[in-house]
């Protein structure tokens, strides 16, 4: 092994220097811990310095205020004439569903685990393992369409302004992949200080939208035939006023883009400093600040999507909103270049670049904090996703397909991020009914009962108006669904305890024996019904089969069934004297494993190997292998053999396996 030359200051502090590791897989895994979401970016469970909830409202607003660079455009190519009118029935969703609902998630996860683990407590066993995977799914399209999204939003915003070379016209989407390729190497070299970075950002970012707008404001008052114009023109397509307000509720799903801050606001909810006496049970400051952090956004936001859809239907024409036209994906720089001159359009639009990238940063902060909560838990990714620098590989190449797939345009992509966020957004209206159902809250159940039925209309009415988003969604939900499950298969055999733990009997059980007999023999009992016979046939049977002498000392073992779905679990193995027999009992939804686990414990315990005893099962090999795979069972001795083969390469240390 080759080893780096030691620095003088590490020889003098008396620091042994770590060995170079310079291969490729080192890299890589890097940092990689077994430790759920504990990984770099701004969204981790756990973090060594909090901040005020203020502060920690620009990082999700990095996401969220961003969307003004984008929005009024869309909203415009939506809606049309009908855009300010779409927008309000948008802001009173917003406040009236969205922000109630997200209050609601805020209180019951503290911990930033958002919707999707209020939904996974809610549904058990095999059915919410693959609820949360569809889930998963829209939320990876939801994150993944941000960063290429908001990439392409940035490129719009450089290509069209007035000092950019002639050549950048036609390379969007080089220049697109160039700031994804740039997004991922600060995450390879890691995410720090994303914070402060953020308050920056999002500071310049507002302050140079109200200097737009105000000044767009003073053109329309100043000129207030625009204002009679728009009128007459909606009057000439809609006709009455009525009718006006009937179509604008039924395109108002296609602005649901201004809706994307709310689950970010939730994931970044451990970073919120909360009070002295904030306990991980009761965390009341943390919670109250995250109210504050959503409520606050919300209304932020609200307002300026209120007053850029009103400055910018009126003052810019229709035409230039159209694909190919000035205003397409950056309404509010064509007002701030056109009103404020070049100078200022130039400090507008390198401010948009930047926090655009910026959301990029956050939403892949999000995936390095969705995918390791969920994936390795359940043993459906490699034990590699548990590292950053592999998964950040995996999600550019991804983003890069989808930036070259759709041209890296805004529009294009618009429907695809409309429905991850409505998705998101209707899982979580669905988790808080039900919770408050099961709280019997019966006012509060039918409220938020309804707000889901909005939401549920908006995201059908969405998927079926613009399908992309849902089938971008189901090509991720499909490669979730056969990564987890070619991964599962694979990791079949490992041992899947996170912590083993004998009670005070079930140790002395197994260290009398080693003590008084240097041997220690078990034997698998399938449990049936806990009568005497039971066990006293099971003795007798082994005994006479396996030849265990009449007077060895045995101690019985039995898995009792727990959700087979899960991969990960700590086990507590309960020493009983049942009928005069010791047994050792443990929950666990997987028997095999859970078997060759504890004979391991067994041994690092006691210092002497166990021998355990099986009777062979009976049906047909395959329907077994398919029975351990769903429920953990199946047949059980080879399976047994099989992990303890995996996980002791010595065989003399290895427990020995007998079965008759």
């Amino acid at each position: 092994m080759s080893t780096s030359t030691p620095h003088p200051d590490a020889l003098r502090d008396g620091v042994h220097p770590r060995p170079r590791r310079d291969s490729l897989r080192a890299w890589l895994l890097d940092g990689i811990s077994d430790d759920v979401a504990s990984h770099q970016g701004p969204h981790a469970e756990r973090v060594e310095k909090t901040h005020s909830w203020w502060r920690v409202m620009c990082l999700t607003g990095v996401d969220y205020f961003s969307t003004l660079g984008y929005q009024p455009a869309i909203a415009a190519v939506a809606a049309g004439l009908l855009s300010p009118f779409a927008t309000i029935v948008l802001i009173l969703l917003t406040l009236l569903g969205a922000l109630p609902v997200y209050r609601r998630v805020a209180r019951e996860s503290p911990r930033g685990e958002g919707s999707i683990a209020m939904l996974e407590k809610l549904l058990s066993w095999w059915g919410g393992k693959l609820f949360v995977l569809v889930l998963l799914g829209f939320a990876a399209t939801d994150f993944m369409i941000t960063i290429t999204l908001s990439a392409a939003d940035a490129t719009a915003h450089a290509v069209e302004n007035p000092f950019t070379p002639s050549w950048f016209h036609g390379a969007e989407v080089p220049i697109t992949l160039v700031i994804i390729a740039l997004l991922a190497a600060v995450f390879l070299k890691g995410f720090k200080e994303a914070i402060s970075i953020a308050v920056v950002l999002v500071g310049v970012y507002l302050l140079l939208n109200v200097v737009v707008i105000a000044v767009s404001l003073a053109h329309v008052f100043e000129n207030t035939a625009v204002i009679t114009d728009w009128w007459a023109a909606l009057n000439r397509q809609h006709g009455n006023p009525l009718v006006m307000v009937g179509i604008a509720l039924i395109v108002f799903p296609k602005l649901a883009l201004g809706l994307s801050g709310f689950e970010t606001g939730v994931a970044v909810m451990p970073q919120i400093r909360g009070d002295a006496s904030d306990t991980n049970a009761d965390p009341r400051g943390r919670v109250r600040g995250a109210k504050r952090l959503l409520a606050t956004a919300a209304i932020i936001m609200t307002s300026f999507l209120l007053l850029s859809s009103i400055v910018t239907t009126l003052l810019i024409p229709q035409r230039e909103f159209q694909a190919g036209g000035a205003a397409n994906g950056r309404a509010l720089a064509y007002l701030a270049h056109d009103y404020l001159g070049a100078g200022f359009g130039t400090v507008y639009d390198i401010s948009t670049i930047c926090i655009l990238w910026f959301a990029g940063a956050s939403a892949m902060a999000g995936l390095l904090n969705l995918v390791p909560r969920y994936l390795p838990r359940y043993g459906m990714a490699p034990q590699w996703a548990r590292s950053v620098r592999p998964l950040v590989l995996v999600f550019t190449a991804i983003a890069f397909l989808i930036t070259i797939v759709f041209d890296a345009d805004v529009d294009a992509q618009g429907g695809a991020y409309a429905t991850g966020v409505l998705v998101l957004i209707t899982s979580a209206s669905v988790a808080v009914t039900l919770s408050a159902r099961h709280k019997r809250q019966r006012k509060r159940t039918i409220g938020f009962g309804v707000i889901a039925a909005v939401f549920a209309y908006t995201t059908v009415t969405n998927v079926f108006e613009r399908p992309d988003g849902v089938r971008i969604a189901a090509l991720f939900i499909v490669g979730i669904l056969v990564v987890s499950i070619v991964s599962r298969v694979q990791r079949s055999f490992q041992l899947r305890a996170t912590s083993v733990t004998l009670d005070e009997a079930a140790r002395e059980f197994v260290t009398a024996d080693a003590d008084d007999y240097g041997a220690i023999r078990l034997v698998a009992n399938e449990p049936d019904d806990g009568s005497a016979r039971e066990y006293k046939d099971k003795i007798a049977g082994e005994r006479r089969d396996s030849g265990i002498p009449h007077r060895a000392p045995v101690i019985f073992v039995e898995v009792h069934s727990a959700d087979s779905s899960n991969f990960e679990e700590d086990l507590v193995v309960r020493g009983e004297t049942v009928h005069g027999y010791r047994v050792l009992r443990v929950n666990s939804g997987n028997v095999p494993n859970t078997l060759a686990t504890v004979m391991l414990e067994i041994r690092d315990e006691t210092g002497v190997v166990p021998d355990i005893y099986f009777e062979w099962t009976e049906g047909n090999p395959l329907s077994n292998m398919f029975r351990f795979l769903v429920t953990g069972g199946g047949e059980v001795a080879p399976v047994t053999r099989e992990v303890l083969r995996r996980a002791e390469p010595v065989p003399a240390r290895r427990p020995d396996v007998h079965v008759s």
